[in-house]
């Protein structure tokens, strides 16, 4: 049988506060089942902060507004130390590897429900929770990550890479709403954020021009931008700058007396320090009918069995899922057939798998079979 741990017995929970009304929502709905609520404000970046790009002072204000407002405590607590050592190093080395991390899965994993979920713990709370919109139920053989309710929010593919420990002590009250009725219920309860956009950028980071923010930490490494043929189009400012499948930012027109046509990233070539770009959007540089990826995370601690196995997946946020056979898996990775070829499979980012509505877990991406980092 499968236990909904939102609607348990009251219990002593700490909630993520950030200043966004999914969560103020979130204390609202667990303050109506009776639990004993506190809250949470986590601060993860130093830099910047006058500079218009990370709005921690704002969030801070609209936090402890929404812990006002629900009569509950306010905590907080700086994690910029945590934040720098065990996600931003990452990803400021992943990029210098040519890869596309996708820095909201660590932090997730190390910051919102690791460093959060202990200090929660030493505040005396039994489980922590959070306005991320996914579900979690438990039974005898432990605790499952499913799909929430909107489909367009869902937010389990940055999540995949939590462990039983972390989601036994873990609630989501959104997992039955859609955005749209998270907003009536904050406009409902007079809430000042009811109406606050939905945060992007880097996590915790903020918005900011990506080139530029990257560049403070990598230094520009210019290179010739060419066609498959090798002919020479341009410039551009560093391979760790450019990901697979990108559009916008390349500064390059077309051939002369050829097609006038977007250009799409499809490979770098790490040897010549080239940058090779594609006028078709479904060009077969950019396809892929399957990829290998590095050794991957079960949720359940251990893959379905047997291997090979049919499931679906998704390579970044918001795809619809893809039907997919994960063909083998073991110490050194795993590889990954699909039933469709997959448009700009880029190494760095995370292959997430689902059957039934539940989230398996998944794994970053190595290289897709056909549009791998030229070497």
């Amino acid at each position: 049988m499968q236990v909904d741990p939102v609607n348990t017995a009251s219990r002593r929970i700490v909630i993520g506060l950030s200043g966004g009304v999914d969560s103020a929502v979130a204390a609202h709905l667990l303050l109506q089942k009776g639990h004993q609520i506190e809250a949470l404000f986590m601060k993860n970046w130093e830099e910047d902060d006058r500079a218009g790009y990370c709005a921690a002072a704002q969030d801070l204000k609209d936090a402890r507004s929404v812990a006002e407002r629900l009569g509950i405590r306010l905590h907080t607590v700086n994690f910029a130390t945590e934040y720098w050592d065990r996600v931003f190093t990452e990803f400021l080395r992943e990029y210098r590897a040519l890869r596309t991390p996708n820095p909201d899965v660590l932090c997730n994993r190390e910051i919102k429900f690791a460093a959060f979920l202990n200090h929660a713990l030493d505040l005396g709370a039994e489980a922590i929770a959070t306005g991320h919109y996914a579900r979690v139920t438990r039974d005898a053989a432990g605790s499952h990550l499913h799909l929430s309710a909107d489909q367009e929010k869902d937010q389990t593919y940055f999540l995949h890479r939590l462990d039983q420990t972390q989601l036994a002590h873990t609630v989501f009250p959104l997992q039955a709403l859609t955005k749209t009725e998270v907003r009536a219920i904050a406009r409902d309860l007079g809430l000042n954020n009811a109406e606050k956009k939905d945060s992007t950028g880097i996590c915790f980071i903020g918005e900011r021009r990506f080139r530029d923010f990257l560049a403070r930490y990598l230094p520009r490494e210019p290179g010739p931008i060419e066609t498959p043929e090798g002919v020479t189009l341009g410039e551009h400012s560093g391979l760790a700058y450019y990901t697979i499948g990108q559009r916008q930012g390349l500064g390059v027109g077309g051939i002369a007396g050829g097609q006038e046509a977007p250009w799409y990233v499809a490979a770098k070539d790490p040897e010549r320090h080239a940058l090779i770009v594609v006028q078709d959007r479904h060009h077969p540089m950019l396809m892929s009918p399957g990829l290998d990826a590095l050794p991957p995370h079960w949720i359940a601690g251990s893959a379905p069995s047997p291997t090979p196995f049919s499931c679906l997946a998704r390579l970044r946020h918001r795809q619809p899922l893809q039907p997919c056979e994960v063909v083998s898996t073991d110490g050194d990775g795993c590889r990954v057939r699909f039933e469709v070829p997959q448009r700009a499979v880029t190494p760095g980012q995370s292959i997430v798998f689902y059957r039934d509505g539940e989230c398996l877990g998944g794994a970053v991406i190595d290289r897709g079979w056909n549009n791998a980092c030229i070497s």
